[in-house]
């Protein structure tokens, strides 16, 4: 609950004591009170009707001999906010209305005005210049490297002898070291196809839509198993195989891997 403010609550202290002090006077007193009330606009029809009811059941209970001073302290207590010499009512509000206070909201805005924190930006021109600055600064470094190296070009094929080893391209190493342990049924068909498999289905078994890294575990565990275990297996095909694609130490046979 929104707590009063403290003058305010002096104000109403101030009411009900002048209230107790104008209680005990004569009932004489209430009706030329009420006809000046009855003549101020600003007191509500409803708080005039109240008090005309009120001070005909104290003519008729002192009539009957009863119960007529409690009667005569409730019309008190109804027009004690219109005083005698006309000015604003004890415990009036701005521009002297006399409304009851229900309560004290306190200043400011009752939307939510914070902004909320989104982790999100527009593709154009956010993504897409810094792709594109991306693309350049590649295609800048290429063309000066082409400049200054030379391609590694081996020579002329010769049909009539075979290159031992006969290594596949580095992106194709991979399965090649798997045929050197497993059927090729295996190698070729079972371990690529369920890798594949698992990868597709990865996005329905893990459906978080979060974009940072802690909150996607078991996608990012899952993506680094399958690259580790693809570029262990070509580097083991590039550089740790010699003639007959042997098992061989490139520090001690040499390296025979040529791009």
């Amino acid at each position: 609950m929104t707590e009063i403010p403290e003058h305010l609550l002096k104000r109403a202290q101030a009411a009900r004591e002048k209230a107790a002090a104008e209680a005990p006077a004569e009932a004489a007193a209430a009706a030329p009170a009420a006809s000046e009330a009855a003549a101020d606009p600003r007191i509500p029809a409803h708080l005039l009707e109240r008090s005309k009811s009120a001070k005909a059941r104290a003519e008729g209970a002192s009539a009957d001999g009863g119960g007529g001073v409690a009667v005569q302290e409730k019309v008190a207590s109804v027009v004690q906010a219109a005083p005698a010499g006309g000015g604003i009512p004890v415990g009036a509000g701005p521009g002297g209305n006399t409304q009851r206070l229900l309560t004290v909201v306190k200043s400011g805005s009752i939307q939510e005005v914070k902004a909320t924190p989104v982790d999100k930006v527009h593709t154009w021109p956010h993504l897409l210049a810094a792709e594109f600055v991306a693309a350049l600064v590649c295609l800048a470094f290429t063309f000066i490297f082409s400049v200054f190296v030379n391609a590694p070009l081996l020579q002329l094929a010769n049909n009539n002898q075979t290159p031992n080893p006969s290594k596949a391209p580095w992106y194709f190493l991979g399965l090649q070291e798997l045929l050197t342990m497993f059927h090729p049924m295996v190698a070729g068909v079972t371990i690529p196809g369920v890798g594949m498999i698992v990868l597709i289905l990865a996005p329905y078994i893990d459906k978080n839509p979060s974009n940072k890294p802690e909150d996607r575990k078991f996608a990012i565990s899952l993506m680094t198993v399958h690259l580790m275990f693809w570029a262990v297996l070509v580097m083991i095909g590039s550089f740790f195989r010699g003639p007959g694609f042997n098992f061989t130490l490139p520090w001690r046979d040499g390296l025979f891997f040529e791009l």
